[in-house]
């Protein structure tokens, strides 16, 4: 019996043993569905012979996978292939240079297309594999700090599924009538134009710079369940022209990004800090490879599930071959580390750090030689993305709005560092060196 993890292992297995074949073809697609079963896309156009060494292999993967691939339509001659598997999740199989394989998936998630940074922005994702960890606090205190140096910061809560960081930083008062999904439901409608000047508010908290927040949801709530049920909804655009190909759809993540450079190109802010949703979905998704964000911060505690988690998102980067493209953009956090025994648990969290990136995001030295171009560092280099920034426990934190209203400024502020120094240290270089 061969299950869904044993794919593409058999895959390669086979493919190895048509090594000389393989290199007579210009490119072999191989097709996942939503049901894990294989086809193969092929050009319409290429000469029979090299048919005929498709068909072969697709033979030989077939003995193997058995139920995987159907016995019949298992080779699919294309007349326009480049456009059936345009904006598909994809990526070559390690190994093989010429092997391009296409995963559909039932959402629009795809953690293996990673989108350069935006070198006109400054934008920081706060992200974490499990919830829970104290990000979205350790963010509004970020931004409360970055606003008491006169930046201007602008705070998206993109935990659309379970919302509550902009009550954090915006009294009911003070709320919004919209919100992110409101614009996403609206702008399908081409009436994102409508609510857009109502999605943001400017908190009270901050005494010199400015804090916008923009709210998941707004004042009016009552039908955000039904709201978001739509908001991943591509948009179709047509140009009312009989030419079909005037028509394009739009992801729902790229109508994200077109909020954003919106709200960026009115406000101009300093710094942009997103407050992304936990786990691997496609929000998260989203927030880390959509949006061209400069840095990700990795929120952890010292856990076997949290390293698990990482793990298998590092591995899915590292299959899908776009390890260089993110593992500098990228920050481990050690969040909620405990009153006690801190020395010894930020050492231990260190390492359990050091040893997950070294094993999938750092290059392999050979002891011979240590002088050459890598990315990769030594357990107590604190300068390395997997060196822990620490993030304190501390009570007082976890009523944030009541905390900052009944106590004194310069008593936050002492906390605020003793508490989240190293974490808004590290964004004020970020903003400072760009």
């Amino acid at each position: 019996m061969k299950t869904f993890d044993d794919i593409i292992p058999e895959i390669k297995n086979v493919l190895q043993t048509h090594i000389n074949d393989l290199k007579q073809l210009n490119k072999l697609v191989i097709n996942r569905d939503l049901n894990g079963r294989i086809r193969f896309l092929v050009d319409a156009n290429i000469p029979d012979n090299l048919k005929i060494i498709t068909e072969k292999i697709a033979q030989s993967i077939a003995n193997v996978l058995d139920k995987r691939i159907p016995d019949i339509d298992r080779v699919f001659y294309e007349q326009d292939l480049d456009t059936i598997i345009e904006d598909t999740p994809q990526f070559y199989l390690e190994g093989f240079p010429n092997v391009l394989f296409i995963d559909r998936l039932l959402g629009e998630t795809n953690w293996g297309s990673i989108q350069p940074e935006r070198p006109d922005s400054k934008r920081i994702v706060f992200y974490s594999i499990k919830g829970g960890v104290g990000r979205s606090t350790a963010l509004a205190v970020t931004a409360w700090a970055l606003a008491e140096e006169d930046k201007k910061v602008l705070v998206l809560d993109m935990d659309l599924e379970s919302p509550g960081l902009s009550s954090s930083l915006l009294s009911p008062e003070e709320a919004p009538m919209y919100g992110i999904v409101d614009w996403l439901v609206e702008d399908l409608i081409d009436n994102g134009n409508a609510v857009f000047p109502h999605v943001f508010s400017s908190s009270d908290l901050s005494r010199n710079g400015e804090i916008l927040v923009v709210p998941s949801y707004g004042k009016n709530h009552s039908e955000y369940i039904s709201k978001i049920g739509r908001v991943w909804m591509p948009k179709i655009n047509n140009n009312n022209n009989d030419n079909d190909n005037d028509i394009k759809r739009e992801s729902w993540h790229a109508r994200l990004e077109r909020l954003i450079q919106e709200l960026e190109a009115k406000h101009k802010p300093d710094v942009v800090l997103i407050d992304s949703r936990a786990g691997i979905d496609d929000i998260s998704s989203a927030c880390i490879t959509n949006m061209g964000a400069n840095t990700v911060l990795l929120f952890s505690i010292d856990s076997e599930q949290t390293w698990d988690g990482y793990k298998i998102l590092f591995e899915h980067w590292r299959k899908t071959g776009v390890v260089e493209k993110i593992r500098e953009r990228l920050q481990i956090v050690g969040s909620l580390i405990p009153e006690s025994n801190q020395k010894e648990y930020i050492g231990d969290l260190c390492e359990h750090s050091w040893d997950l990136f070294t094993e999938l995001l750092y290059d392999k030295v050979a002891p011979d030689n240590i002088n050459g171009d890598f990315f990769s560092f030594d357990k107590d280099e604190t300068e390395a993305p997997h060196y822990p920034l620490r993030v304190f426990w501390n009570r007082g934190f976890q009523s944030l709005m009541n905390f900052y209203r009944s106590t004194e400024q310069q008593v936050i502020r002492e906390q605020s560092k003793n508490f989240y120094g190293d974490l808004i240290e590290f964004i004020k270089g970020i903003i400072k060196n760009g």
